[in-house]
């Protein structure tokens, strides 16, 4: 077996965060003199050898790796069966990563394929012994590879790869965009990130970032070097953001809750609590791009922060350097500002706000529930994001009624489709408006549409699961989960409208989605439609019911039938 290993080097690829633009962790490619590091796991699997030579292929990768002394993330590549089998198989992976000083928090093994040969409970056994020793798992090849689907939540990999060969369908694939959607959804319900692989043009990245996608690699964005690229950018990723209508069409949760702060995640650069000044002084000097160091406790819980300007304007010259250069830098920190990985972009600036204005610039520490270090959150990344998130807003506000519009219920609706929520979806709008337009004119049918639109916004306070918004016109949109929609809609169509004396009555045509019964905002605009005429049929305020795949409609409320107006 070392044979066959002996001509094989290894080429790096970055992975971005496209929120940010920065390299986020690399991956480790290899590169055989002759041939793919596929024909020569083949050939090791005819010499009996298969399994050997896949863990020391990922032994060479991380000591290759050590040479270029770079502290992010290190992405490596098992086939699944190895992970599967014996767990001291893979306690030479384990060894490097000591040999070379890189703790396994810092490794992501992504499995690969075969999936439907490697026996499943092996495979989670092998995945928790990995993760037992620290080290991180990705899915890799999935969406075009034999990755079963239930292997997907049952693993609950920290990223799931997306394929390529998804990829570069998009964006024109409708099919493809379906199925990035539904990955997206299975992520958000297991806590992984989703990472887009081989990306080759703009028009993927576009569609990436809108679909909510914020992890990629692939050539367009920086392709595999024998040195890695730590400190690429690609700011031409970020300018898409200045067209509201695409930063409108990103991920619903991201949008409808806030951005979080681990869309802004940056991968920590630690050493331990007892690391001295010309340590740290060393790994800055190394590396420009890093902002601050943290130092760690033995169990990865952050101690200290070192901010670089700070710490370089203490210890430059031959003073500083003689006094501090062998001592514990502890000396020169700060206690770390750390914040949990559920925060929100906003809650994130209230604790800047509320801190030291000296550190108001500090990076910021995430940290998970045992207060392990996930990384770090650069403030000038959540200003920025929370400066789009109002833009987004801004442009999706109907500015006659400042609510949402038809997109910000289209995301919403399409969420809990993708969640498997029950819910109802309701149209509302106000009888006779156009009537009211030519009888009182158009500025007091401002007025009227003004008026619903507060009762709505009103009605929606302190209630978690209802959504509102104004699509145009006299049309509004909600969405509500069923224990909150009788009194919401009851309330609403309870209040008192009226223009120049005349009472004004509301329509709400409503439609109860029950697990799996719709697959698309687009489905249940078309199944409202006809609920809305029955609505508009009856007189008075009215109110009608209906479900999908029945006739069966329930007046709520409204008269005997009328001709429709």
């Amino acid at each position: 077996m070392p044979a066959l290993l002996d001509d094989v080097r290894f080429a790096f690829q970055p992975l971005f965060n496209l929120n940010t633009g920065g390299v986020v962790a690399v991956e480790a490619l290899a590169r055989p003199h002759d041939g793919t590091a596929l024909d020569l796991l083949q050939a090791a699997f005819r010499a009996g050898h298969l399994v050997d030579a896949d863990v020391a292929l990922a032994c060479r990768a991380v000591r290759h790796a050590a040479e270029h002394e770079f502290g992010l993330p290190l992405h490596v590549n098992l086939m699944s069966m190895t992970v599967a089998e014996q767990p001291e198989k893979l306690e030479p992976l384990l060894r490097a990563l000591h040999e070379v000083g890189r703790s396994p928090d810092r490794l992501v093994v992504e499995l690969g394929v075969p999936y439907t040969r490697t026996p499943r409970k092996a495979l989670l056994a092998g995945v928790r012994w990995l993760r037992d020793a620290g080290v991180r798992v990705a899915l890799d090849g999935v969406g075009d590879g034999d990755v079963p689907l239930a292997l997907l939540t049952d693993v609950a990999p920290d990223q799931l790869k997306l394929d390529r060969g998804i990829v570069v369908g998009l964006p024109d694939d409708g099919g493809r965009a379906a199925l990035l959607t539904a990955l997206l959804g299975v992520c958000e319900q297991t806590g992984s990130v989703l990472v887009a692989e081989g990306v080759e043009t703009e028009a993927q990245l576009a569609a990436l970032r809108r679909a909510g996608v914020r992890m990629a690699q692939g050539d367009l964005l920086a392709p595999a070097r024998r040195r890695p690229d730590v400190a690429a950018t690609i700011p031409s990723a970020l300018a898409e953001t200045a067209d509201p209508e695409a930063v409108a069409r990103t991920t619903p949760n991201l949008r409808l809750a806030g951005p979080s702060v681990t869309d802004f995640l940056h991968p920590a650069t630690t050493l331990p609590e007892t690391a001295t000044a010309e340590e740290v002084r060393e790994v800055l000097a190394a590396q420009p791009s890093v902002t601050g160091v943290v130092l760690v406790d033995g169990r990865g819980r952050p101690s200290w922060t070192l901010e670089r300007n700070r710490f370089l304007l203490a210890v430059t010259g031959p003073f500083g350097h003689a006094l501090h250069a062998n001592r514990e830098a502890s000396r020169l920190a700060d206690r770390p500002r750390a914040v949990g990985a559920r925060f929100s972009a906003l809650e994130l600036l209230e604790v800047v706000t509320h801190g030291d204005r000296e550190r108001a610039n500090d990076d910021l520490v995430v940290v998970d529930e045992d207060d392990k270090c996930l990384g770090v959150v650069r403030v000038a990344d959540v200003v920025r994001g929370v400066a789009e998130l109002k833009v987004e807003q801004a442009a999706s506000m109907n500015p006659l009624t400042r609510l949402p519009g038809s997109e910000s219920i289209a995301r919403e609706v399409e969420r809990r489709v993708l969640a498997g929520e029950v819910f109802a979806v309701g149209w509302l709008d106000v009888d006779s408006f156009k009537g009211v337009n030519d009888r009182a004119g158009f500025a007091a049918g401002d007025d009227l549409i003004r008026a619903v639109g507060r009762r709505l916004a009103e009605g929606v306070a302190g209630l978690s699961t209802v959504r509102v918004g104004h699509v145009g016109g006299d049309d509004f949109l909600l969405v509500a989960g069923l224990d909150e929609l009788i009194g919401f809609g009851a309330g609403v169509l309870d209040s008192e409208f009226g223009v120049d004396g005349l009472r004004v009555t509301l329509s709400l045509a409503t439609l109860v989605c029950a697990t799996g019964s719709v697959g698309s905002y687009r489905e249940v605009s078309r199944l409202l439609a006809p609920l809305k005429r029955q609505a508009k049929s009856l007189s008075g305020s009215s109110w009608v019911l209906g479900r999908p795949g029945t006739d069966r409609v329930d007046v709520l409320r409204g008269g005997p039938h009328l001709a429709v107006g």
